[in-house]
């Protein structure tokens, strides 16, 4: 991980933070940084200090993302293991695991009310899913390739995803007609 200082242009810190390829990384309100990585791992760091904070284990594949929720409490991770994890970032223990796809989980996002989460799948779909009680509450379907990514609008609304099939898409999260 390298720290930047974005006004300067100038390299703060470099963390040697996991013992293979970092995936993703999420930065928490209180200036905490959560690493994703394909050791199988998830990593909380102090960014002043550049120390590792807690270690976060239980997925049985590569890491793939990280989404932190907008109160700083909760961690959700992608993994290949197909599931996505909630933890408890203060605890360091796993919240919930969230199984449904039938591929590969390549990255998530969360929505800024921090209620939702959205996957993105090898599987060519996205699940929306409610963090509170780890319900699926809905599959989006229309990708013929694998989704390597997700990122949500700041209103909550809408979802984009990236995929192997060369396309974006616009999801709407609301059910509501897009402009």
């Amino acid at each position: 991980l390298k720290v930047w200082d974005l006004k300067r242009g100038r390299l703060l810190r470099t963390i040697q933070a996991h013992t293979a390829s970092v995936t993703g990384v999420a930065l928490t309100p209180d200036g905490r940084a959560v690493s994703a990585s394909l050791d199988g791992t998830l990593k909380v760091w102090g960014l002043k200090s550049g120390r590792e904070l807690r270690i976060l284990t239980g997925h049985e594949g590569a890491v793939t993302g990280v989404a932190v929720t907008p109160d700083g409490r909760n961690v959700v991770s992608s993994s290949y293991d197909m599931t996505l994890k909630i933890w408890d970032i203060e605890r360091g223990e796993e919240v919930r695991t969230l199984d449904g796809h039938e591929g590969r989980v390549a990255g998530v996002a969360v929505t800024p009310d921090g209620q939702r989460a959205v996957s993105a799948s090898w599987d060519s779909t996205l699940r929306v899913w409610d963090l509170n009680s780890g319900q699926e509450l809905n599959v989006l379907r229309g990708h013929t390739g694998w989704v390597n990514g997700v990122a949500v609008t700041p209103d909550g609304l809408r979802a984009v995803s990236a995929s192997n099939d060369k396309t974006l898409k616009v999801w709407d999260l609301e059910g509501r007609d897009l402009p």
